[in-house]
């Protein structure tokens, strides 16, 4: 029960905070709203979905890794990566965007969670390469959603728009900052994630895995080779945003894709 009430605090907090700031990014008429209002109902809600995330997924009988509670999870992570990155550098919009999302995470994780759900006891080896996974995600799903911002961003410029939704963003250079930050933090956690799992996982290749590994190793190896032609060649802009968005492709398709399939089409854990 207090699971299920922190929860409806955490999606009323998260859409209190989006429709805050969305006031100020959808009419030029609201200024710039004050951030410690935003920032109060952001913490709140990060705190109290973190608490129900956790509640839902460990209990006493196991680990429950269904595919919603898993989603959830993800989304707070990356709420919370966001609001620790924000008191560097203003990151309102991004989380006004992100906030909504993450309300729907957690009303799905109770409406479609499965009353029947298969519980899992793991060794802490492999219970370090989940954690380690779901971070790497999140780190790089916020890398996305930077990413698209980004490309909006310049549209607006290469445009000469620079009213609405613009005003609230910073710098271009910073904006360009940010997402490489992102992604060298989430190519760190994929790294150790997949070396975690080579570790500890019996067989990676095994006939239920192998999408999965394969999938994940392709992103690696596209936001390795992103990263190393920023340094090298100076590679940014469109180029930063399609590879970013490439990697994430083949990230979320390693993840959910193989998900979806085993366990809301085949039925299986």
């Amino acid at each position: 029960m207090i699971h299920a009430v922190v929860s409806i605090i955490a999606v009323v907090c998260y859409l209190a905070a989006a429709a805050y700031q969305g006031r100020h990014l959808l009419s030029r008429d609201h200024p710039q709203p004050p951030r410690r209002r935003f920032l109060a109902l952001g913490i709140i809600a990060v705190f109290a979905h973190g608490l129900g995330a956790f509640g839902t997924i460990y209990t006493e009988q196991g680990i429950d890794l269904g595919f919603y509670h898993v989603l959830s999870l993800i989304f707070w992570f990356v709420c919370l990566i966001g609001l620790l990155s924000n008191t560097r550098r203003p990151l309102e919009s991004a989380l006004a965007l992100l906030f909504p999302l993450a309300a729907i995470s957690i009303v799905l994780a109770y409406a479609l969670a499965s009353t029947n759900p298969r519980l899992l006891t793991v060794e802490p080896g492999v219970f370090a390469h989940i954690v380690l996974s779901i971070l790497a995600y999140s780190v790089l799903s916020l890398s996305a959603l930077q990413a698209v911002m980004l490309a909006v961003q310049e549209r607006e410029l290469k445009h000469r728009r620079t009213s609405g939704i613009l005003n609230a963003l910073p710098p271009l250079q910073t904006m360009e900052q940010i997402l490489f930050e992102l992604l060298w933090i989430g190519l760190v956690l994929l790294s150790l994630s997949i070396v975690a799992g080579a570790i500890y996982i019996e067989n990676l290749f095994a006939q239920h895995l192998v999408h999965k590994t394969v999938f994940t190793i392709l992103a690696w190896c596209v936001f390795a080779t992103l990263l190393w032609g920023h340094r090298q060649l100076g590679w940014r802009g469109h180029t930063a945003v399609r590879c970013t968005l490439a990697g994430f492709a083949l990230l979320f398709i390693a993840y959910f894709g193989t998900k979806v399939v085993l366990e809301l089409i085949l039925h299986r854990a």
